[in-house]
């Protein structure tokens, strides 16, 4: 289990209803939902429970899918027993990574994404700029980078040998889009993303120095030698496990591009010798669909499984020929990794089936709800 591979999505990712299935079964997980409306000046429960469009609004985005995917990951390592080696995310979800590796506590990861969702969305006016998506079968890198440096755009995601996000001011935006038309009887698509800004480009740059000084007042905080096991989208391989490195590399992600492609690069040699392809397994919300597949744990011995409300990073992998499991509510959540461990030293439940108990390490008699994860 040394190598398990734990993977968060970013923005984009949140939808109403996310996580509520855990914290409705789990008390760890209301536990942590609870610690973050405590913190931040809405409830978070609401938020995510309710949807609307303060949800897709970035200050509340990020905390609100932080939170979520940090209650998930609670979750799994307590009641499903995942024990990931290494961790990455895209974007917003190097945060998670971070956290669930232990280099950033929660509450501090908490607000500083809620303050990096804010800063961002105010770097430049609502509607100036925007991101869109360049998807095509056998994408040459070089000619996107050619136009999008002739229209004044950069590339803010290198996602898949399939995919990259362009972003910018919209005008030269759609000047790109124009240039690139003429691929789509080729297979192109080109889609254009429900942000109101242009993330992770030169236009976030302004914002980095105020960011810079929210991670140094928290620099004692920072447990920087548990992020060289977390991918880097700023540098593209791991952290260094150096607090000036970490520092540097989360301030600089604001503006850079995501090298989501190197980050994979870098994940599956770290993980060469055991990496098994998870094959013949769609493992997603609607479970029931799978037919062809025998029930029982996916996650054996080594694999690469995404947590969060959707899955998005499971096209990039398999765009580069590996297949990896997601957890996106509990019901994928068993199906991945089988029925919680509950009746353990540590949790009980009146949903646990005290005829397995290992009656020499667990009270039965004490059996109640869960304690907090």
């Amino acid at each position: 289990m040394s190598d398990q591979v734990a993977v968060f999505p970013g923005q984009g990712a949140q939808r109403p209803g996310m996580a509520m299935d855990f914290i409705e079964q789990f008390d760890g997980a209301l536990s942590i939902f609870a610690r973050a409306s405590a913190i931040l000046p809405f409830d978070v429960v609401k938020l995510c429970r309710e949807g609307g469009e303060r949800l897709d609004l970035t200050e509340y985005t990020q905390p609100c899918l932080l939170t979520a995917e940090t209650a998930i990951f609670a979750v799994l390592q307590s009641r499903f027993g995942f024990a990931p080696r290494y961790f990455g995310g895209h974007s917003l979800g190097e945060y998670a990574a971070l956290v669930a590796a232990g280099a950033i506590p929660f509450e501090i990861a908490l607000e500083l994404v809620h303050l990096r969702g804010r800063l961002m969305q105010g770097a430049v006016p609502p509607d100036v700029g925007g991101m869109t998506a360049i998807i095509m079968d056998d994408l040459s890198g070089d000619e996107i980078r050619a136009v999008a440096e002739r229209a004044g755009v950069e590339i803010a995601n290198d996602n898949s040998p399939t995919q990259v996000v362009l972003s910018g001011e919209q005008a030269d935006l759609n000047r790109a889009c124009e240039a690139l038309a003429r691929y789509v009887g080729q297979g192109m698509r080109i889609v254009p993303l429900t942000v109101r800004a242009p993330f992770h480009s030169r236009w976030m740059a302004v914002i980095e120095p105020e960011f810079r000084a929210a991670l140094e007042a928290v620099r004692d905080d920072l447990a920087a030698h548990k992020a060289a096991c977390v991918l880097s989208n700023f540098t593209g391989t791991f952290h260094t496990g150096e607090i000036d490195d970490l520092i540097e590399a989360l301030t600089r992600q604001i503006s850079g591009a995501v090298r989501w492609q190197e980050n994979m690069a870098a994940l599956i040699q770290a993980t060469a010798s055991n990496v098994e392809s998870v094959s013949n397994v769609e493992s997603v919300s609607n479970v029931e669909s799978v037919s062809n597949v025998e029930p029982g744990p996916i996650v054996d011995p080594v694999s690469i499984v995404e947590i969060g409300p959707r899955r998005p990073l499971r096209g990039f992998f398999k765009a580069r020929g590996l297949s990896i499991a997601a957890v996106t509510d509990v019901r994928s959540a068993q199906r991945v990794f089988g029925e919680p461990r509950y009746g353990s030293p540590w949790y009980s439940s009146p949903r646990c089936d005290t005829s397995r108990c290992d009656t020499s390490r667990c009270d039965t008699s004490r059996c109640g709800p869960p304690q907090e994860v």
